[in-house]
């Protein structure tokens, strides 16, 4: 049975269960039409929203890290899903909140650190880097979920925004996660298979692989090009381009409101 110590380490903090809170009040006030100010109320959701999917992204790195063999984990306070024990506190929440203000895009930054020396064998470390961006895969099956079910009816439209939105920040947090970029999820997926002399080369580029994606995404055609693939995927998925431009609309409430999303198209 786990020690005392053991299940400290393990208990859901505080800090993130106010950031759940947060989640789940302005939700209501979104949805009820509750908020004099909607935008507000629709920020405070997708916000609090995106950094309970940060958090839960790094407790799957975490979490698969244990049970591969670093029983260091907990003690570095990683399975309490408090944001404030990751090793980077700006790229875990600082940074990717800013990419969604900036850019409406889902970016979340590497956080934990893994003692990777207590792990063997490739197929392990390739699956701790795989279970952050996983979990944003089933984030993005839950906010899409309503879409491509045709659950919608009756859900008001304030709320439908505010939910493609975060949509479109857990697809493109999956995707931009999976590139094999240094400091990247989807680098840390294959660095396992790489020859040492390969990975040697590549390390002193690690810290800045998350700046360089951003600074590409920045190049307008590149980010035409690769929203309107994800803005494709999404229209499979049930969500149209109208939507998530509105949710984004909305989320920025110190703007100007765009007339034809408060007049629901």
């Amino acid at each position: 049975m786990p020690t005392a110590a053991a299940r400290r380490d393990r208990r859901i903090s505080p800090v993130f269960l106010a950031i759940v809170a947060v989640a789940a009040v302005s939700g209501w006030a979104v949805w009820t039409d509750f908020a004099q100010r909607p935008g507000v109320a629709v920020f405070l959701f997708v916000t609090a929203a995106w950094v309970v999917s940060l958090c839960l992204h790094e407790y799957a790195h975490a979490r698969t890290a244990l049970h591969s063999g670093d029983i260091s984990i907990g003690s570095k306070g990683y399975l309490t899903l408090n944001p404030l024990k990751y090793t980077h506190a700006l790229l875990s929440i600082i940074l990717p909140v800013l990419f969604v203000i900036m850019g409406g895009i889902g970016l979340p930054g590497g956080a934990v650190f893994i003692e990777r020396g207590r792990i063997s064998g490739r197929w392990k470390h390739s699956l701790i880097s795989a279970a952050g961006p996983l979990t944003n895969v089933l984030f993005a099956i839950v906010c899409t979920a309503p879409f491509w079910l045709h659950a919608l009816d009756g859900v008001p439209v304030g709320f439908q925004y505010a939910l493609g939105f975060l949509a479109l920040l857990q697809v493109t947090a999956a995707i931009l996660n999976f590139v094999p970029m240094p400091g990247l999820d989807g680098y840390g997926v294959i660095e396992p298979w790489l020859s040492y002399r390969i990975r040697q080369q590549v390390e002193p580029f690690a810290p800045f692989g998350l700046i360089a994606v951003f600074g590409v995404l920045w190049i307008p055609e590149v980010n035409h090009a690769f929203f309107d693939a994800i803005h494709a995927l999404l229209r499979t998925l049930g969500i149209s381009e109208f939507t998530t431009y509105c949710g984004f609309d909305t989320y920025r409430f110190w703007r100007a409101a765009d007339p034809v999303c408060a007049s629901g198209g």
